[in-house]
């Protein structure tokens, strides 16, 4: 086999190990109510369940992205496949709640290992419009996959067991290491040779961690009083203070983090190594470019929070009937890796990305705009194609400039870096869309009963509104079986919330466009080299 097949082959199982993690974030949210009925799991178990693996997924990043540099990509890349894979075993034979959160964790570490590492392999990997081509692939994979998990997850549910939405990633795994080994080459003098912080590493993940979880749990258990009804437990021990545990996780975040700049600046000058080479920040494309990932993210993953909950709670759709109508994002994401190979040659990667987003709020704004509770697919099929052609569009030429202009010896660390920026900006983003979405479906609603069901007791429409906020949206099909015209309110505030979390996923999109104009790499695509980071600009 030739070099060039050989390095494109590896493509495909880089993306394919991509593709296993990714889809694994969204896939469980589809089986979760089949595992409650299965083993049993609480309230609490089930949110743990979900967003365990997120959390230790975001918090490690950065550290792995470091550890790839010094021993080597490859290495880690087929280890965290491993241990994805390996896990993906313990959650299927999973007898109860505690074991499963337990192998959700342990896929969150291997998870960890696999996405800054693939970045890294492509950066080193690629140079040119090669280059570009192969970010697109790995951008349309993230795209796809994102709308394809809740597709398999209902199909897998049911149709066989929810246990096969974890059990098929053992059989895709050894696929995934088979080729890794055949095709991925690790080249020993793209290395760093500097000992690893760390100290540092360990404050990378507190900050990461608490970031995270804050903005997760912010609504569950209140973003400054502690909600009496939902308090933060661990086992039997319940938080104690009327502040809620979510502030504290915001200030242990803001100390870790001043903590790691200070200690950071300290080693540099003292030329011993820290976990992340400041001077990255000192690249105006990189630094620029993870300001843009990070609003961007706000606006890209958050809005798919409400829509499946949307079709299922207010159209009426079954899980596997919500995946086809998500299927229409993976179409487009999947067609923008065929559209950049020739946009490649007229455009710059840049204008590419601008192009996606400006196709992601297109669509986004189009669907705010177009939805009813009496919408069906054909209104937001159209909206969601759009929408994911921008997302493979944009999100792979971004990862390619904001890495385009660092050493190839420090690639993990600026790979770790992105996908840490990513990772917060989808966090914060379900945190802010996720707040729009309840709080103005939950106000809509109330005015309506206030106004059209004023004869119903305060008492009971006050459960109503509870009802549907605790719920997600899940007691509309009750409450219309109990009260067809109180189903239909609840039915109009539950869209109108999903229409203002839209706008407002649209208008973080709009920002995210606009700071693109700060992103003018000084280095072409076809110069990437092995250059040193090059010193603070003007810019």
């Amino acid at each position: 086999m030739n070099t060039t097949r050989k390095k494109w082959l590896g493509l495909l199982f880089i993306s394919l190990s991509v593709a296993m993690i990714i889809v694994d974030a969204t896939i469980v949210n589809v089986a979760i109510p089949t595992i409650v009925d299965d083993i049993g799991i609480t309230s609490t178990q089930v949110q743990w369940v979900q967003e365990s693996y997120t959390l230790v997924f975001a918090a490690l990043l950065l550290m792995f992205g470091a550890l790839a540099d010094r021993f080597g990509r490859k290495k880690l890349l087929i280890l965290g496949v491993i241990i994805f894979a390996g896990a993906s075993v313990f959650a299927a034979l999973s007898p109860n709640g505690e074991l499963l959160i337990l192998a959700r964790i342990i896929q969150g570490v291997g998870g960890a290992m696999v996405m800054p590492t693939t970045l890294s392999i492509i950066n080193t990997g690629f140079t040119g419009r090669e280059r570009g081509i192969a970010f697109a692939i790995w951008g349309a994979t993230i795209g796809g996959t994102v709308a394809l998990g809740p597709l398999l997850g209902g199909w897998l549910t049911e149709y066989f067991s929810w246990r096969w939405a974890f059990g098929i990633n053992i059989p895709l795994g050894i696929i995934i290491i088979i080729g890794l080994l055949l095709t991925i080459s690790d080249n020993v003098e793209q290395r760093s040779t500097e000992r690893i912080d760390v100290v540092g590493a360990l404050i990378s993940v507190i900050a990461s961690a608490s970031l995270v979880f804050g903005l997760i749990e912010g609504r569950t258990y209140g973003w400054w009083q502690s909600k009496p009804d939902a308090p933060f437990t661990v086992g039997d021990w319940k938080w104690p203070f009327d502040v809620s545990i979510v502030p504290i996780s915001f200030v242990i975040t803001v100390i870790a983090v001043i903590v790691f700049i200070t200690r950071a600046k300290r080693r540099e000058r003292l030329g011993k190594p820290s976990l992340l080479s400041l001077a990255l920040f000192g690249i105006p494309s990189f630094r620029n470019g993870n300001i843009a990932a990070l609003i961007v993210s706000l606006g890209e993953f958050g809005i798919l929070l409400a829509i499946p909950l949307w079709l299922q709670n207010v159209a009426g759709y079954g899980a596997l009937q919500t995946g086809f109508v998500l299927l229409a994002l993976a179409v487009g994401s999947f067609m923008a890796s065929g559209m950049s190979s020739g946009m490649l040659k007229k455009m710059t990667p840049i204008a590419i990305v601008r192009a996606g987003l400006f196709l992601e709020f297109a669509g986004i704004l189009a669907l705010a705009i177009g939805l009813s509770a009496g919408s069906t697919w054909v209104i937001l099929v159209p909206c969601l194609f759009f929408y994911g052609l921008g997302v493979g569009l944009a999100t792979a030429q971004l990862t390619g400039v904001i890495l385009i202009e660092v050493p190839k010896e420090l690639s993990g660390q600026g790979s770790g870096t992105q996908s840490t920026a990513r990772q917060i900006g989808s966090a914060l983003g379900i945190a802010i869309l996720g707040t729009v979405l309840f709080t103005a479906s939950g106000a809509h609603f109330e005015q309506t009963l206030e106004q059209d069901f004023a004869s119903l007791p305060s008492e009971a429409r006050s459960e109503l509104v509870t009802t549907l906020d605790r719920s997600a949206g899940a007691a509309i099909p009750a409450i219309t079986a109990k009260d067809p015209d109180v189903g239909a309110a609840a039915a109009e505030a539950f869209t109108a919330g999903t229409k203002w979390s839209a706008y407002i996923g649209a208008a973080f999109l709009a920002v995210g466009f606009l700071t693109t104009f700060r992103l003018h790499p000084q280095r072409d695509e076809s110069e990437h080299s092995d250059a040193g980071v090059p010193q603070p600009s003007a810019q």
